[in-house]
């Protein structure tokens, strides 16, 4: 760390610390959502199988449900120690959105979570139902609240400056900046794929395992519809992203497509691969197809997207990260779809619970939606570089006053604590995936016949 100085010191350990929490609102979210459709299927159904899955996915999300709170609590002090500057300048917006994620998503969440996993015989089944659609609805709000304060951050908009303070003027505009609706949608489907994935490769596991039950058959019947559904749809959602960022933070685009100048009159190449070089203002050894840079991105073969050089080098993101990240995130993408598509023509042909290639393959994919939302958010954060708050903050100026030994302590110390603690804490997750979900006479508790056995503390769910 001797070549870093404390900029770049704080800017790693925020990365490191918001990569890992971001896995676990993301598997929370997809879950919650997963989990009120379960108990609405057994509901409607009365098919014990939906119950079954239920009550094993509910132990998974309690665990993950933890970390996550955990792990994000770390980044609000960081705003505070790391990046005084930034909250200097920007609190009077970024602080209320927040507050009002904890008013209202969290409160809500912890209001009916202690319904939702511990109430199952304690309430009726249209009350915990409630309560898991509430739960559910919670993680949503959460993520609203916080991709319009990120998104601010990319697009801002409602605000004056005055005594170099950010003071609010709209609300409403503040709020729904430009990128918000885009980035809002974009997450949520990553949300729900990073889930399906993981239950679809949760599933493959056992049934390679020889576990082919009612209840494991379900698990990857679902997963692979929701991937067959939701893959498409981001596919369009990330083409409209992808034009609000070309209007609005078209620096970004030219970073990503490590495109550097524009021959007059002549439509814009996509660049396929190459290695970016910013101090060579080049891409080398790149590999183009003509017009389509202009085709997808303006969807015309007359206009030209952003060139690199035509921007400040100053004011540059990083093309050798995000040119990549986004790669990695959209070859993923492609190769979701074509699992999908691979489910949906065993399906028709009754082989989708047997054919071990494709189960290795889903099996592999597991964790495919998270590094591509990882990417994504690489992408996205590198990409509004050099800026905090985009054309109006920079990273050099919002940082707080640490040297770089202060700074390289605390790195190493969040490193050690993290990978102690989590990696304890995805074990013991993933032991829980391993066992498997059990059949509904399983859940049956020899104290009282007839009824479910019920926690009595959080981590007790799990055997």
């Amino acid at each position: 760390m001797s070549n870093l100085d404390a900029l770049d010191l704080a800017r790693i350990q925020f990365a490191f610390t918001v990569s890992f929490h971001i896995i676990f609102p993301a598997i929370t979210i997809g879950l919650a959502s997963f989990l009120a459709v379960l108990e609405g299927c057994w509901l409607k159904t009365s098919n014990a199988v939906y119950k079954d899955l239920y009550h094993f996915w509910s132990k998974i999300f309690a665990v993950n449900f933890g970390m996550g709170v955990v792990s994000g609590l770390v980044m609000a002090y960081e705003f505070g120690t790391n990046w005084a500057r930034f909250s200097d300048f920007a609190g009077s917006v970024t602080g209320p959105l927040l507050t009002y994620e904890v008013l209202t998503a969290f409160f809500l969440e912890a209001g009916f979570l202690g319904v939702m996993l511990f109430g199952w015989d304690r309430v009726g089944r249209k009350l915990h139902f409630f309560a898991t659609i509430m739960v559910a609805i919670g993680t949503l709000i959460s993520m609203f609240w916080i991709l319009s304060s990120n998104s601010w951050m990319q697009t801002p908009q409602g605000i004056e400056i005055v005594d170099g303070r950010v003071v609010p003027m709209d609300w409403f505009k503040i709020v729904f900046n430009p990128s918000f609706p885009y980035r809002l949608a974009h997450m949520a489907l990553a949300a729900f794929l990073s889930t399906a994935l993981f239950v679809g490769a949760s599933a493959a596991w056992h049934l390679l395992r020889g576990r082919d039950t009612p209840q494991v058959r379900k698990m990857l019947s679902m997963a692979m519809w929701m991937i067959l559904v939701a893959t498409p749809v981001q596919v369009v959602v990330g083409d409209a992203h992808g034009l609000n960022t070309l209007e609005h933070q078209p620096a970004k685009i030219a970073a990503i497509e490590g495109h550097w100048e524009n021959i007059p009159g002549e439509a814009s190449p996509l660049v396929l691969f190459g290695l970016p070089d910013m101090d060579a203002e080049r891409t080398r050894y790149s590999l183009e197809v003509p017009y389509l840079g202009s085709l997808i991105l303006t969807h015309s073969l007359d206009k030209q997207i952003p060139a690199l050089k035509s921007f400040a080098k100053e004011d540059r993101p990083n093309s050798t990260i995000i040119f990549w990240s986004f790669r990695v995130m959209a070859g993923l993408g492609m190769l979701m779809l074509a699992c999908a598509l691979l489910a949906l023509v065993l399906r028709r042909g009754g082989a989708l619970y047997r054919n071990r290639l494709f189960l290795w393959f889903a099996l592999l994919m597991g964790p495919s939606g998270l590094i591509a939302l990882l990417a994504g958010w690489f992408t996205t954060e590198v990409g509004r570089q050099p800026w905090v708050v985009y054309g109006m903050l920079r990273t050099t100026q919002a940082a707080s006053n640490h040297s770089a030994t202060q700074m390289s302590i605390t790195l190493a110390l969040f490193v050690l604590i993290y990978f102690s603690v989590f990696t304890v804490g995805i074990g013991y997750m993933m032991r829980l995936v391993r066992n498997g979900p059990k059949a509904h006479e399983e859940h049956v508790s020899p104290e009282q016949p007839g009824q479910l056995a019920t926690a009595r503390r959080p981590l007790s769910v799990a055997d």
